[in-house]
């Protein structure tokens, strides 16, 4: 007679941790309780201290879930959800702040109210955008540096789009 995926789960570490971290990823589990009575469900019984090593082990982090809950999440895993949010966010602060937006090649020239241009860098530095290499801030300025030779006009229109509407368009760049 085998023993059943869960009863193997249980008597090894690794396997348990395999197991953990498939249901974090199939499931949105917000604390360390819920992970524990998923885990009982398929046979594993654990105390708080080996499921926080076995946290620490695999990796995990916490991430925004799309309802704005703290959950379990795999090791580098750009959660939708959470790129999502940074993205709202990004949209937000552009309609609160951006004053202006011109390109020149693959730099863009963001102003801003005077104070403000480090919250708008970070927001963008955030999103982590392909098409962007990097940003610079000063006072009321932000330096966007795009990867394209060319890439600056497209970029500059994506803030633009966002200052206007307080919504991410639809560029993925």
């Amino acid at each position: 007679m085998s023993a059943s995926a869960s009863e193997r789960a249980g008597s090894s570490r690794v396997a348990r941790q395999g197991l953990i971290l498939e249901l974090i990823q199939a499931h949105e589990i917000g604390s360390q309780n819920e992970l524990a009575d998923m885990l009982a469900e398929h046979g594993i019984r654990v105390s708080q201290g080996t499921l926080s090593k076995d946290l620490l082990d695999i990796g995990a982090v916490r991430v925004r879930s799309s309802a704005g809950v703290l959950v379990y999440a795999p090791p580098g895993l750009d959660v939708a959800s959470d790129r999502t949010l940074r993205e709202q966010r990004l949209a937000r602060v552009c309609a609160e702040v951006l004053v202006s937006a011109e390109a020149s090649a693959n730099l863009l020239v963001i102003k801003t109210p005077p104070g403000a241009a480090q919250y708008v860098a970070s927001a963008i530095d955030r999103v982590s955008r392909p098409a962007i290499l990097g940003t610079i801030a000063g006072d009321d300025t932000v330096v966007v540096v795009t990867r394209s030779p060319d890439g600056g006009q497209a970029v500059a229109q994506y803030f633009l789009a966002m200052a206007r509407t307080g919504r991410p368009p639809a560029y993925r760049g």
